[in-house]
């Protein structure tokens, strides 16, 4: 995989909201017996994303973004 980190706070705010909205959305991202709104899904990502316990990787070969945990491995490997 050729990635790297995008630091959330370099995309606009409509961007932002986009790539997190997609991330919310994609088949098996809903878990549990709850149905939470895709308000509350966006905002709980777009926190983690400012206290650090989430980064947003830009996959260069499948030209996607993604959303990880800060303690994935893979965000050890990337620039």
């Amino acid at each position: 995989m050729k990635a790297v980190k995008i630091p959330y706070d370099q995309l606009s705010p409509e961007a932002l909201q986009g790539v997190v909205e997609e991330f919310v959305t994609r088949d098996g991202t809903d878990y549990g017996e709850i149905e939470i709104s895709l308000e509350i899904k966006v905002a709980q990502v777009l926190a983690q994303l400012k206290n650090g316990k989430a980064v947003i990787v830009f996959d260069q070969e499948t030209e996607s973004c993604t959303v990880l945990t800060s303690d994935d491995p893979l965000i050890k490997t990337l620039r």
